[in-house]
């Protein structure tokens, strides 16, 4: 389905972020016309900015998202769109749509700030109005990023176990590994690689990853699938596990498989 309409004018709010510096820089470079407003957010700040454009994105921090979407709420009418750059999408999509009853969209760019090339899909979870999720869609593709459609809950589960899973597991694992000074001497190549990919998420992001866990309602659902897996490993089977692992590369298996 194509869009009836397309998007032309666009208000980034959380404009100097780092992802609302990014949205800001595409769309400009896409030929559409631009604003930006950032803290402090007032109703009359964000109503003048939002004056005619045709979609509010909120590119703001989950843990302002509610108090964020009230106010552009407050001074946006139909068919404005409303859309948010989220990692959660069940709770604000329902917020948003409880807040506000003009064209809600949620999105969830799968990339940060500074995204590598082919490393720009973004998930598209329709709110109320078809069309809209449409123009966002196009939206998005307008300035270079791929998408795709999903359900508010099937993104929730996939992230649940994408982000929220991959940051729980890491967490807990050098958790139980710390204040151990006697590892040093013995630290491994595969040990030093998985510590420096961890550094950003443990050292930097933490607390906002805790945030995506909290919201997300099936976090809890994944780590308890992930802890079935940790009781096979207790039980020995191994081996059970790393062909259940090969999954992943199953591609490469073909023909001569696991």
């Amino acid at each position: 389905m194509t869009a009836e309409k397309q998007i032309q004018r666009v208000l980034i709010v959380g404009s100097t972020g780092k992802m609302g510096r990014l949205f800001m820089q595409r769309a400009q470079e896409a030929g559409l016309e631009v604003r930006g407003v950032d803290r402090p957010l007032t109703p009359e700040s964000v109503a003048e900015a939002a004056q005619g454009v045709d979609l509010v994105l909120l590119a703001v921090p989950a843990s302002a998202m509610s108090k964020v979407s009230a106010l552009c709420a407050s001074v946006m009418q139909a068919p404005q769109i409303l859309a948010d750059v989220c990692s959660v999408k069940v709770n604000p999509v329902k917020s948003m749509m409880r807040l506000y009853d003009g064209p809600v969209v949620g999105t969830h760019p799968l990339f940060g700030p500074n995204p590598a090339e082919g490393e720009v899909s973004t998930a598209i979870t329709p709110g109320r109005d078809d069309n809209a999720s449409h123009m966002v869609l196009d939206f998005f593709l307008a300035m270079g990023f791929s998408a795709f459609m999903c359900s508010a809950e099937e993104h929730d589960q996939a992230m649940a176990s994408i982000q929220g899973l991959n940051f729980v597991t890491t967490v807990s694992y050098f958790a139980a590994l710390a204040h151990k000074p006697e590892l040093d001497r013995f630290i491994t190549p595969s040990f030093t690689r998985r510590l420096n990919a961890a550094r950003k998420m443990l050292t930097q992001d933490a607390e906002l990853f805790a945030g995506f866990i909290e919201e997300n309602p099936f976090t809890q659902d994944a780590v308890k699938s992930f802890r079935s897996m940790l009781n096979i490993a207790a039980g020995g089977d191994i081996e059970l596990l790393a062909e259940r692992a090969n999954w992943w590369w199953r591609d490469n298996n073909k023909g001569g498989g696991v």
